[in-house]
């Protein structure tokens, strides 16, 4: 329910944004504006991806773990899409995940938060002990014995 509200946050925002750039700059040129994310999204796509895929395939011949480049070219993918979306808003939002500064914060917050959901994971932490043993019974012994 609440990723609904944000999602009709989200469109009322990109129709409000919509309206004030059309009366700032004209309807045709707002248009022309938002029609021309598409192409930019696309080409966004393909040159950054295929130096993220470059960078990929770079680390894995080399024998170190290609944690940065794959979340490198999972940002891309958000940013180009981003730009793909029509609004303002998105392609903003697009551009600054394209952007090498913000795309490397963004990475390093990416990272940092998986790592630390993967450790927690592994250690089990608020997970039930697992038998591994398999020498639990369903059975109370006290009453058993009663």
């Amino acid at each position: 329910m609440l990723l609904l509200l944000f999602f009709i946050g989200w469109l009322i925002a990109e129709v409000i944004v919509v309206i004030e750039v059309a009366e700032a700059i004209g309807i045709l040129l707002t248009i022309a504006l938002l029609i021309a994310g598409w192409p930019i999204g696309i080409w966004a796509l393909r040159s950054q991806g295929r130096v993220a895929w470059r960078r990929l395939t770079a680390a894995v011949s080399a024998g170190r773990p290609p944690a940065r480049e794959v979340a490198d070219g999972a940002l891309v993918l958000v940013g180009g899409i981003l730009l793909m979306i029509p609004g303002f808003i998105t392609d903003i939002l697009g551009i600054c995940v394209l952007l090498a500064p913000t795309r490397a914060l963004l990475r390093r917050l990416l990272i940092r938060n998986f790592r630390s959901r993967v450790v927690v994971r592994a250690a089990g932490v608020g997970r039930e002990p697992y038998d591994v043993d398999s020498t639990a019974s369903d059975l109370d012994r006290h009453r058993l014995e009663s």
